[in-house]
């Protein structure tokens, strides 16, 4: 089910220069008529509407897929990592193909604004990416070739109001969540998996709690954080401006683009 990313850039990279050759990818993609369905609150719709595409705005990435593939959206806006592991050949949508890519950018955990738990964070994927253990459970999902190497870190706790405080005297980490293959999502069983899921588990058994999967709306994702709804957004996060100044955020972690997905 799984495909190796630099096995879905090159075929990227084949396909617009073949599509681009014959006035397809490029020309088709930016129809003004075609409409494009995209996660609401996500970076995909925030790079449509700047371009002035028509879009039609649905709860997640997974269903901005199934519009694509019923025919009641043209194209998709999706994240490249979850197009490596949702379209094309052995996958759960065999007949669709991404052409374009629109950005690049870059994933991150988002904590409460002021948080020590990113601090936290940050030292648990230094340490992780030089045992080789990080790369390790990137292999299982496919995104090895995305991963940006983490520098080691070291935590800091904060002198008072400390979220790793908070969260170790509570016994549990909540985690912030879409399904999002292959970040987050379940297994025949019901579990959650995905690369963000395992990660979250690694950093959870680190401060000695339970981590907790809660589904939260995208477009809500601060509030749920304020609120102490959750502890943290770790669900591949672009890292935009706007985040970054409502979150308190990791290192980033992975690298990603948002890329326009069509029927073959």
């Amino acid at each position: 089910m799984k495909k190796k990313l630099a096995m879905m850039v090159m075929v990227s990279v084949m396909s617009c220069a073949v599509l681009t050759g014959c006035g397809g990818a490029k020309e088709t993609a930016a129809g003004a008529d075609l409409v494009y369905a995209v996660e609401t609150g996500s970076a995909g719709e925030a790079v449509a509407t700047e371009k002035g595409f028509k879009i039609n705005s649905v709860a997640s990435q997974a269903d901005a897929l199934m519009e694509v593939a019923s025919g009641t959206s043209n194209a998709a806006i999706i994240d490249l990592l979850m197009a490596g592991a949702m379209i094309g050949e052995g996958t759960s949508y065999p007949d669709l193909v991404h052409t374009d890519e629109l950005t690049t950018e870059e994933y991150g955990v988002g904590c409460r604004k002021g948080s020590d738990l990113a601090s936290y964070i940050n030292a648990v994927f230094g340490e992780c990416y030089a045992d080789g253990s990080m790369k390790e459970i990137a292999t299982t999902y496919g995104v090895q070739e995305a991963l940006v190497e983490q520098a080691a870190s070291e935590f800091t706790a904060s002198a008072s109001d400390s979220d790793v405080a908070y969260i170790q005297g509570k016994g549990s980490l909540i985690i912030g969540i879409t399904e999002f293959e292959p970040m987050d999502y379940k297994d025949a069983s019901g579990e959650w998996i995905g690369f963000d899921a395992d990660m979250a588990r690694v950093v959870a058994d680190k401060l000695g709690v339970e981590a907790q999967f809660v589904i939260i709306d995208w477009d809500n994702k601060s509030m749920e954080l304020e609120s102490k709804n959750i502890d943290v957004v770790w669900n591949g996060m672009t890292l935009t401006n706007e985040v970054k100044e409502a979150m308190e955020c990791t290192n980033p972690y992975c690298n990603n683009a948002q890329v326009i997905v069509v029927p073959k």
